[in-house]
């Protein structure tokens, strides 16, 4: 690796997908003055035309063309690509060239990876940064987003020790905070707080637009249901693929909340007030709880 962590800069940086992810992240690495030139990598001329319009990246390119001389490469697209990227770069992949990601799922990015690089899979160093909005495409790219944010790393046994501490730098100088995972935990905690969420949210929004008086109940929705559905705005191709991705430790947490929810019809129909509130009570004090210390860590609202 050419560039050290000690005066961190990356000469030229590949970002393949420059959504709002891929976009946030050259945006951070600009204002950081980390990053030499960003080369956009995408399926769409016309939106990485607009990328380099917005001053997102500085040119637009072939995957093998942006290889040539990049200190490190991005996979920022949907996560059921990652595999073709993956054997799409492994033949114009230079020695030094750093591979990462940015994928909501770890498991199946490294057995692709494995998989895909062969012997270059010490190049490629998992993570994944847990920042959003509900909003898609590369005009909604934010300089701050990753700013007060969690990163996951999963490093590879076979990773070079100077790699994983180079992204960890990235995302540190993106204004994230770097935290390492297993992929197996990765994925069922994610599964858990992220994936699941988005998949009630989801079932929500579709429940009421399958209703016969759709209209009327979307009309007289207030506070709770736009707070509930937020993420259900989303993108759908991003969402149907972390689904699939990650498809054991979600369909575990389904089935968990199914038997939460079944305890709570029970207790409705059969009128168990004192009951409701006890379960009640204890998520409302686990979520203030939560709140309050998500807001003294990250100087937000709870």
């Amino acid at each position: 690796m050419s560039e050290t962590v000690s005066a961190l800069h990356f000469s030229k940086v590949v970002i393949v997908g420059v959504g709002l992810i891929g976009g946030s992240l050259a945006l951070s690495l600009k204002r950081a003055g980390v990053v030499g030139t960003v080369v956009g990598v995408g399926r769409s001329a016309a939106s990485l035309e607009k990328a380099r319009a917005l001053g997102v990246i500085d040119e637009a390119a072939s995957l093998e063309d942006a290889l040539r001389g990049a200190s490190l490469v991005v996979l920022c697209a949907p996560v059921a690509q990652n595999f073709a990227l993956l054997h799409a770069l492994e033949p114009h992949l230079q020695p030094g060239t750093i591979v990462t990601d940015a994928g909501s799922t770890k498991s199946d990015v490294i057995m692709a990876a494995k998989t895909a690089l062969g012997d270059k899979v010490a190049q490629f160093v998992p993570a994944h940064p847990i920042a959003g909005r509900e909003l898609n495409g590369v005009e909604a790219a934010l300089g701050d987003l990753y700013v007060g944010k969690k990163v996951v790393l999963c490093p590879l046994q076979e990773n070079a020790r100077a790699d994983v501490a180079a992204v960890r730098a990235m995302w540190e100088a993106a204004g994230a905070d770097c935290h390492v995972m297993s992929a197996v935990q990765h994925d069922a905690v994610f599964a858990s707080v992220s994936h699941l969420p988005h998949v009630l949210s989801y079932a929500l929004v579709a429940q009421v637009a399958n209703a016969e008086d759709a209209a009327l109940k979307l009309d007289f929705a207030g506070g709770g249901f736009r707070d509930f559905t937020r993420i259900a705005a989303s993108s759908p191709e991003m969402w149907r693929d972390i689904c699939i991705a990650n498809k054991d430790a979600l369909l575990g947490e389904i089935s968990t909340y199914e038997a939460v929810l079944a305890h709570l019809k029970a207790q409705i129909k059969a009128g168990d007030g004192a009951a409701l509130e006890r379960l009640f009570t204890r998520a409302s004090d686990t979520r203030q709880k939560w709140g309050a210390a998500r807001a003294a860590a990250n100087n937000v609202e709870p």
